[in-house]
């Protein structure tokens, strides 16, 4: 078991503005390759303000999976910075960490990755376990299910459901503890066109209806539509970051 101090009790936060969220800075990532090392990711910079609807798009293999992995805290960057309400997450240790993802982080994959055995209400309920959330967790997961739209899929497990609702049930369950931010790999995937924009304006009402920050990657145009800023990667870098409107961002 981790024994590591308490998060506040050894980062103290860094001041940043109260609607900046994120804020990544100069991050590197590169792997080894024999006797070289091929870059990744090549010193990428960006702020992501609360409340905000972030696109991320490029080609496979631009790099958009592995910076949603680093930002998410599921990887570690080569160097630079990663300040989620002010405080660094790369200096901390995997407890630390994990208290991090678990309290302010939620995941949405490509793949779904529900439980099979698990009903719908019984995947949404699992974070619920782990983290502190106050109440019931059966009531808190009937109150997502409902918000995205599937209150009549309570006992259903995966395999009853299409790949439409699965994908609702995992943003259902990356919601349950109450995130601030929802990071998105791939969303859509595993989707058809149709099931794919269900989900993408799903995902923009639940931001509007709860005001939590949203990031998308995804080589899927549409997912533009829905955002207030699109970030662009080509080769490791930052590309472009628009805002719809065409104001500098």
């Amino acid at each position: 078991m981790d024994d590591a101090p308490a998060i506040q009790d050894t980062l103290s936060p860094l001041p940043l503005p109260q609607t900046i969220v994120m804020d990544v800075q100069n991050i590197t990532k590169s792997l080894p390759l024999g006797q070289e090392r091929i870059e990744i990711l090549k010193g990428m910079s960006f702020q992501v303000a609360r409340g905000e609807f972030l696109s991320i798009v490029g080609p496979s293999g631009s790099g958009k999976s592995t910076l949603l992995g680093i930002i998410a805290g599921l990887d570690n960057p080569s160097s630079g910075k990663i300040l989620i309400d002010g405080i660094d997450i790369t200096r901390m240790s995997e407890g630390q960490l994990a208290a991090v993802r678990n309290s302010k982080i939620g995941m949405v994959f490509q793949a779904f990755n529900l439980i099979p055995t698990l009903t719908a209400q019984e995947n949404v309920e699992v974070p619920l376990y782990v983290g502190k959330h106050k109440g019931l967790p059966s009531t808190r997961a009937k109150e997502l299910l409902e918000l995205v739209g599937l209150s009549h899929r309570l006992r259903h497990r995966p395999n009853q459901l299409s790949g439409g609702e699965q994908q609702r049930v995992a943003i259902a369950r990356a919601l349950a503890a109450d995130p601030a931010l929802l990071i998105a790999d791939e969303p859509t995937g595993n989707l058809d066109a149709h099931n794919g924009e269900q989900v993408l304006k799903l995902m923009a009402d639940l931001r509007t209806q709860t005001g939590k920050t949203f990031i998308i990657a995804s080589h899927d145009p549409t997912v533009s539509t829905y955002a207030d800023r699109v970030l662009r990667i080509l080769d490791g870098k930052i590309a472009s970051i628009e805002r719809l409107d065409g104001k500098v961002p």
